[in-house]
């Protein structure tokens, strides 16, 4: 894993270096920079300041433009076109980027089918903050140049500064998955943002999963602390959104958190209780905790669970945990009150019907289980979990042929990815 050592994340979400002195502390309070609109930056070494913001622009999308490089053949040049786009090139390197800007789009006007014009305008205008106008401009790149790699990457982070949250998303993953991680400081920058827009989009488990990338970091900063924060206390907010009120709460949720994925266990435990005590009414705090004890320790996480629900007796995911626990103990009967509450409270929540059709499976109502698996199986296509459990109920109901369709697709899903075992 990389570490974001002595790195800090501004208000946009995007990485600058702080001087050696004012690194921030594990305890200390988030750094609010209003006028944070750097684009996306590459952190120097520790205690040494970049030399300037262009600089690292150009040196950060260089890093993204290693990662496919330009297009080899472009099409036929119109008359005056070599001369336009020396021009524009020596404008770039002069770092004239209003000039630069005006003359690639010239060429691109004598020349819509240029490529390179296309991709390097994106870059121009992401660091000139222009981002819906880069946005454009990747997106022509994008169209001509199968899997894109950087380009899809970069248009990522220019929809995450337009908001079109969705769409970075899609995006970033999709660059992610295209190997646009293979330079530590461009995952580093990614992942955070996949991180923050899983969370808001209330994929929080996923995003707890996306910030085990940092478990290694030495001295996080006290954004990702709060994004963190954020994932686990289940709230769907960008850490730029928090105000400033309740940062307390989710840097405290997220430092706690973080020393258990990083493996400090004891400072976990002394960070969570400490938690408790300063927010004992604070909702999800014990589901969080417990969710990260269930893989090893899953006494304590039903203990975490039961405290949950004394707190929040109709927190849905506590319910579905601990009918999954019974579950796991063979012990459907014991599963099923707390199923069906679960349900009750979540009828859109996958892990909910899975719990609760697994348990009238087990408890010998197969049909009525069954229609709970087919509507886990609608909410979360993917889950292994829930072909495992229908494999195992259309074949108690007698259809061979669809219980035999579920064993095979358990057996894609687990040659094509990393199956979650203990958690469904």
């Amino acid at each position: 894993m990389v570490a974001l050592q002595h790195t800090r994340l501004g208000t946009a979400g995007k990485m600058t270096a702080p001087p050696a002195s004012s690194r921030p502390s594990r305890q200390s309070a988030p750094s609010r920079d209003p006028s944070s609109r750097s684009a996306l930056k590459a952190c120097g070494a520790p205690g040494r300041e970049v030399a300037s913001r262009s600089h690292l622009l150009l040196r950060a999308a260089l890093l993204l433009f290693c990662l496919c490089g330009l297009a080899a053949a472009q099409s036929p040049a119109p008359s005056g076109f070599d001369e336009l786009t020396a021009r524009a090139s020596a404008a770039r390197d002069a770092n004239d980027l209003p000039q630069a800007v005006a003359l690639y789009r010239q060429g691109l006007q004598l020349n819509p089918q240029w490529k390179d014009g296309w991709w390097i305008l994106g870059l121009l205008q992401y660091r000139m903050d222009a981002y819906a106008e880069a946005q454009d401009a990747l997106t022509h790149y994008i169209d001509s140049t199968p899997q894109a790699t950087a380009a899809l990457a970069l248009r990522g982070l220019c929809e995450y500064e337009t908001a079109d949250y969705d769409k970075s998303l899609q995006d970033i993953q999709a660059s992610l998955a295209l190997g646009a991680g293979n330079k530590e400081r461009n995952e580093s920058i990614l992942r955070f943002h996949q991180a923050i827009l899983l969370a808001r989009s209330g994929r929080f488990e996923d995003a707890l999963t996306a910030y085990g990338f940092f478990a290694r970091q030495d001295a996080p900063a006290p954004e990702l602390l709060e994004g963190i924060g954020l994932a686990g206390l289940r709230r769907p907010l960008l850490p730029k959104e928090v105000p400033s009120s309740e940062q307390a709460i989710y840097l405290a949720a997220g430092d706690a958190a973080f020393r258990f994925m990083s493996g400090d266990l004891v400072g976990a435990s002394q960070s969570f209780h400490a938690f408790f005590d300063r927010f004992p009414t604070a909702a999800n705090a014990h589901y969080l905790y417990g969710y990260l004890l269930f893989a090893t320790d899953p006494d304590q996480a039903i203990d975490q669970f039961k405290r949950e629900i004394q707190v929040a007796p109709t927190n849905a995911s506590a319910l579905s945990m601990l009918a999954w626990a019974s579950l796991l103990t063979n012990q459907p009967a014991a599963a099923l009150p707390y199923a069906t509450r679960a349900v009750q409270q979540a009828p859109l929540l996958p892990v909910a019907q899975l719990a609760l059709g697994r348990s009238m499976v087990e408890t010998g109502d197969v049909k009525g289980g069954t229609e709970h698996l087919e509507k886990a199986l609608r909410l979360d296509p993917g889950n292994l979990q829930v072909h495992l459990a229908l494999a195992r109920a259309y074949s108690e109901a007698g259809r061979a042929h669809d219980a035999r369709r579920e064993r095979q697709l358990c057996l894609q899903l687990t040659s094509s990815q990393a199956v979650r075992i203990a958690n469904p």
